[in-house]
C-alpha cells in the first residue's frame, strides 16, 4: 500500500476527511459551519490541488485511510528560508479504524520527500500532542524564536 497524491476525483472525500480532523480537534462543530465548510472547500480544492496544496494519501480498500496536507508558500528571502521556498503542513488525519498501522508516518515520509524535490527550505506545523512525538522522529524541531507566535482574526 504506497502513498499517492489526492486528485480532483478525491474532493468529495477530502471534503468528509476535513471536517473529520476538524471534529476531532475541535469537538462538534456547529451546523452553519459544516455547511460552510462542505460549500466552500470543494472549490478551494478545485483552484488549489497540485498546484500549491499537495495532499498525500494511503488508501485501503479504495478508500483515503490517512492523509496529509502540504501547503507551498512562497515568502521574501531571509536568513531563515534562503530561497523563500516554504510550506506548512495541515490535516494529518488517520481515520480511527486504520490508526496505530505506520499511515500517518507514511504520508508524512513522502510529503517531506516531496518536499525536498520541490526544493523547500522550511517546513512548519503545529503538532498536537498526539503528533509531536512522530514529527520529532520525523526530524521537526520546537520552534525557538525570538518571535511570538500571534493571530490577527477578523472572521465570524
Amino acid at each position: 500500500m504506497g502513498v499517492e497524491m489526492a486528485c480532483v476525483e478525491d474532493i468529495d472525500e477530502l471534503v468528509e476527511l476535513r471536517l473529520a480532523y476538524l471534529r476531532e480537534d475541535n469537538g462538534e462543530l456547529d451546523a452553519a459551519v459544516v455547511a460552510g465548510v462542505q460549500k466552500g472547500l470543494p472549490s478551494y480544492y478545485h483552484a488549489h490541488l497540485g498546484k500549491d496544496l499537495f495532499v498525500h494519501v494511503v488508501r485501503e480498500g479504495g478508500v483515503i485511510a490517512s492523509c496529509a496536507f502540504l501547503l507551498l508558500v512562497e515568502k521574501p528571502l531571509s536568513p531563515a528560508f534562503p530561497n523563500g521556498k516554504t510550506g506548512t503542513v495541515l490535516n494529518v488525519y488517520t481515520r480511527p479504524s486504520a490508526r496505530r498501522r505506520g499511515y500517518a508516518r507514511r504520508v508524512m515520509q513522502a510529503l517531506l520527500g516531496h518536499a525536498q524535490e520541490m526544493g523547500l527550505c522550511v517546513i512548519d506545523l503545529k503538532a498536537t500532542d498526539a503528533g509531536y512525538p512522530l514529527y520529532k522522529t520525523l526530524g521537526f524541531a520546537d520552534d525557538h524564536s525570538k518571535y511570538h507566535p500571534m493571530q490577527w482574526i477578523n472572521c465570524g
